[in-house]
Parts: C-alpha cells; sequence; structure tokens
C-alpha cells in the first residue's frame, strides 16, 4: 500500500492557507488575484512532485501524471466562498498532490468556480463538455456583477483553450472533503464513506398582491404578498416532516418584498427556496407536496402564487467498487471509527460522475462549522484521511 507523507501533506495545507488569509480561514474568490496566486502555486508544486501542470481557459489546474495507467482522477477546487475556511475544497486538491507524491498514478485537479461566484461548477462542467460558450457570454458574479468574460480576462485567461476529459484515461475521480456537518464528530467517527451527493433543486415563488397605504388601507382590504409568502412558507414546514426522508433539508435562502417601504403594503414578493435530498423517490414527493401546498394557497389567500423552477438537478450516487475500495481502506486504517453517509452538499464529484465512476470521502468537521473563517479540522483527522483516500485508491486501481 502507498505511504503517504502527512507531515508534507500538511505543510501543503497550511501554506496554501497562507494565500489570501482571513482571520483563521481564507479569502480566494474565483478569479481574484488570491485565487490566481494559488493556482500558479498549485502548478508549482505539481511540477516538483513530476506532474505536467496546465491551466486553462476558465481557469481548470489539471497536473497529468507521466507514466502508464490506469489513472485516477483526484481533486477538488482552491478558491473560496468570501472570508471563508481554508479546508473546503483546498483539502481536496492537496490530497490529491500528497497521493501523487506516494508514487499512485493519480492526475491531480483543481476545478474553477465551485463555490459559484459566477455560475458554480463551471470549472468541472467544463471539464466534462457541459458548459457552453453562450453560457460563459451571460454568466456574471453575484456579489458585484462583473461579467465573466471580465473577469477571464484580467485574470490572463482570455483566449486560452479548456481542457476537455479525455476517454479512457482515467478509471474514476475520487474526492477528499470536509463533512460540513456534525454527524461524523456527534457519533465520535473519524471518516465518512459518501453513498451519494444529494440533488438541489431550487424553485422561485412569487406571490403578487397590490402595492397600497399601510395606514389608509384596511385589513379587510389588503392584499399583502409579504403576508401570503409568509404563510405559505409556514404551511411548507409544518408538512415537509410528513413527506421527507431522514437527511432531507429544505431552506428559505432569500425573501424580497416589493417596494420594500416601511409605511407600503408589499405588492410583490419573491422567495428563492430549495430543498435537497439524495433519494429520487423522497425528492419527488417533497416536490408534489409543494406544488400541492401552493395551489392550496392559491385557493386561499388574496394572492396568487406562481412556482418557477430555478434549478433542477438529481442525485449523484457514488460507485458501488469504489465505495467498496473507501470502506475497506477505512475499516484498515480507522478500524470502528467510519461510516458510510450521503452528502448534503453539491460537490465537483456529481459532476464528474456523469462521465466516470466517482466516489467521495469526509473528514470530520469541528462543530460542522463551514463556510465561514472559523471552519476547521484536527490534523490527525486530515492525516487519516489522506491516508484512507490513498489506500482506498490504491485498491480501486488493483480491482
Amino acid at each position: 500500500m502507498p505511504q503517504v507523507d502527512t507531515a508534507r501533506f500538511l505543510a501543503d495545507l497550511h501554506e496554501l492557507r497562507k494565500i489570501g488569509t482571513f482571520k483563521t480561514g481564507v479569502h480566494r474568490p474565483t478569479y481574484s488575484p488570491e485565487d490566481m496566486e494559488s493556482r500558479r502555486w498549485l502548478m508549482a508544486k505539481m511540477q516538483e512532485i513530476g506532474l505536467e501542470p496546465v491551466m486553462d481557459g476558465v481557469g481548470n489546474v489539471i497536473g497529468r501524471h507521466k507514466g502508464p495507467g490506469p489513472h485516477l482522477l483526484v481533486g477538488s477546487h482552491i478558491e473560496s466562498q468570501n472570508e471563508a475556511g481554508w479546508l473546503d475544497g483546498a483539502l481536496g486538491v492537496v490530497a490529491g498532490l500528497a497521493l501523487a507524491r506516494a508514487g499512485l498514478p493519480v492526475d491531480v485537479a483543481a476545478w474553477a468556480d465551485e463555490e459559484g461566484h459566477y455560475g458554480g461548477f463551471i470549472g468541472s462542467r467544463s471539464f466534462i463538455g457541459e458548459l457552453e460558450e453562450a453560457e460563459i457570454d451571460r454568466l456574471a458574479n453575484r456579489y458585484h456583477g462583473k461579467p465573466l468574460r471580465q473577469a477571464l480576462r484580467e485574470a490572463g485567461l482570455e483566449g486560452r483553450p479548456r481542457i476537455q476529459w479525455e476517454k479512457g484515461r482515467h478509471k474514476g475521480f475520487l474526492e477528499i472533503h470536509i463533512e460540513q456537518g456534525t454527524q461524523l464528530e456527534s457519533a465520535g467517527l473519524r471518516v465518512g464513506v459518501v453513498t451519494g451527493i444529494v440533488a438541489i433543486r431550487q424553485w422561485k415563488l412569487v406571490f403578487t398582491g397590490m402595492q397600497d397605504h399601510a395606514g389608509g388601507t384596511t385589513m379587510a382590504e389588503r392584499r399583502d404578498a409579504g403576508l401570503s409568502a409568509v404563510r405559505l412558507l409556514a404551511e411548507i414546514d409544518r408538512n415537509f416532516p410528513l413527506v421527507c426522508g431522514p437527511r432531507s433539508t429544505w431552506t428559505t435562502g432569500r425573501m424580497t418584498l416589493e417596494p420594500g417601504a416601511a409605511s407600503i403594503i408589499p405588492g410583490r414578493a419573491e422567495v428563492l427556496f430549495q430543498l435537497r435530498d439524495v433519494e429520487e423517490p423522497i425528492i419527488a414527493r417533497m416536490e408534489d407536496r409543494l406544488r400541492a401546498l401552493v395551489q392550496e394557497s392559491n385557493r386561499r389567500e388574496k394572492c396568487p402564487c406562481a412556482l418557477e423552477a430555478v434549478s433542477l438537478s438529481t442525485p449523484a450516487l457514488c460507485d458501488p467498487t469504489m465505495q467498496q475500495a473507501l470502506c475497506e481502506a477505512a475499516e484498515a486504517k480507522a478500524p470502528g471509527a467510519w461510516q458510510s453517509m450521503p452528502s448534503g452538499a453539491g460537490h465537483d464529484a456529481q459532476y464528474l460522475a456523469r462521465i466516470m465512476p466517482a466516489a467521495m470521502l469526509f473528514t470530520p468537521s469541528i462543530g460542522g462549522i463551514s463556510h465561514h473563517w472559523a471552519e476547521d479540522t484536527k490534523e490527525e483527522d486530515l492525516a487519516l484521511g489522506a491516508e484512507v483516500l490513498a489506500e482506498g485508491a490504491a485498491r480501486y486501481l488493483a480491482a
């Protein structure tokens, strides 16, 4: 079995952490100077190890193994959410370096914009051939509105070709990531073998009322879009536990009222609503209940609600053979201290799973904190995760 230099692995993680430092975390938004510095840092590391690095036209960094296959593709992302954690994504890329350094035949990848500053999963979607030039023309930064084309030009990526997958080169894709939840820590476990990545279904609920004076309009006369929205959301929260699964989640991520003044009755309310699960039948039940609740709201309320689909992803189940290799490795390295579990967050692996076998490994998150500068994981758990990933990779390659 390969021997991971865990001291070097942890040193690389801490070295990368210095680029874009924010408190105890990092601030490396996609295509920012800090993000581009981290990509150049990664290419230098790849070259030191003996990989052939290249950065493509959307910022993907891929280091190719020079020897014969079969090869595995290993990686994640290194840009961050704003003022966020130092491990989210970076762990999977630096672990890929550790596997390459241990002599495994791996290509290492850092995908661009997994965090969605410009569109979400731009890099992995480009690699599998699902990002059209027309979409690149349309996309802009969700925080400050900069067009993606301008960002690529300023980052020095304009005109570079976009790398797409080479059919037959990779036996599978592996990604290690922090859990971003509390299941492992709460159970006193150190490793999670991921069974599948949830589907994320995002909907827009638009309520149409009547904008009017807050003092001159009686309560009986009002058509308050905001109140209709709140009442429907309360009904969703009351009904979903009757149809959801044990790991289903639903979130009201944004609610806006128009015109948004204290003395004006809202004439329009817009809600972004998201639900997640790893099983299609459960998702279907939740969506059926959502439609029924909207229909009932429209029968009862003065302000009709229109339900619009924003994005409807599908679950990505991890490859059974790869899962088995990771389970065996986890039991060998951490007997009794691991479990199989779904991923409640989206990851690049869900897109790579469309073209090749894919699997994921989780390490615990202290307090379940992620997307925040306080995100952290014990160093011994990080090291163990890299060792389990390496042994799992070796077992799968030998299968």
